[in-house]
């Protein structure tokens, strides 16, 4: 005859994860699926790639004399975070344009919130994949940039005259990702599909780009470039990199309207982050 086995109350023995971590699990699971897509590795090598062209010309410069047009300069680490623009928009779109419109269309979301997680939680996981991303394509590749001139120098030189560019670089970088990233998840949080948040993202910075320049050519004056998506962040990288702004739009205004597209951001997410749908 089989035993009947004791099914009284023991005490739970495996292992208790720290309060606030649930994130962690998040993020690394995004960070792991964008990682198994081989098309995202093809756009990951394209991004750095002009960190290997700058790498090339850091080192021509340093070792052959008559190449000092190729030395870095404060304008050269601006000039790399332009460049790359391209790259943070099509990392933004193409790996954020899906991380909240996916779980509303599988109703993943509701399973997610039922579960000892709260909504910040939620939200830091998939901001925390974006981000990944969105820094390993910017403040990265800058950083290694930076290291890389110092050791082809053999000097530091270069950063003892330009002190302020490790923090600059840290700034502006978090200020792009950090601006990219909210306003990405928010409109992701709008709709249950990716391919329309992705379209309305693009279209977002590309709309507002068209009509500051419309705006630009008729006044002759570029005094409105606030309006522009990234504009903003174009003007507030040349105060950062201590350049002349290239905008007649007063740059705190640029952070202004930074600050409000990221707190407005944060209050769709706070709306829309819900375990239960509210019809009103």
């Amino acid at each position: 005859m089989t035993p009947i086995h004791d099914q009284s109350y023991r005490r739970y023995t495996g292992v208790r994860q720290e309060p606030g971590t649930a994130w962690l699990v998040i993020a690394a699971t995004g960070i792991r699926t964008v990682l198994t897509k081989k098309f995202f590795w093809l756009v990951l090598l394209a991004a750095w790639g002009q960190f290997f062209v700058r790498a090339v010309m850091f080192y021509l410069s340093a070792n052959f004399s008559n190449l000092d047009l190729l030395a870095p300069s404060v304008e050269t680490f601006r000039q790399f975070f332009e460049i790359q623009e391209i790259f943070v928009l099509f990392v933004t779109v193409y790996v954020g344009s899906g991380l909240i419109a996916n779980d509303r269309r599988s109703n993943a979301l509701q399973i997610y919130l039922s579960k000892p997680l709260t909504r910040a939680e939620y939200v830091a996981g998939k901001l925390g994949t974006l981000l990944f991303f969105l820094l390993l394509v910017t403040l990265v590749p800058a950083l290694m940039l930076l290291f890389l001139e110092m050791m082809f120098s053999a000097s530091l030189a270069f950063v003892g005259a330009n002190l302020f560019l490790l923090p600059a670089i840290t700034l502006y970088a978090l200020v792009e990702v950090l601006l990219s990233a909210f306003t990405m998840l928010a409109l992701s949080s709008l709709s249950t599909s990716a391919r329309y948040t992705a379209m309305l993202y693009a279209g977002v910075v590309l709309f507002t780009a068209a009509v500051f320049g419309i705006v630009n050519g008729i006044t002759n004056s570029s005094s409105l470039a606030w309006l522009s998506f990234r504009a903003n962040l174009d003007q507030i990288g040349d105060v950062i990199f201590r350049l002349q702004p290239r905008f007649e739009s007063p740059w705190l205004l640029s952070v202004v309207v930074v600050a409000l597209l990221i707190g407005l951001s944060v209050w769709v997410l706070e709306r829309r982050v819900r375990g239960v749908e509210v019809v009103t």
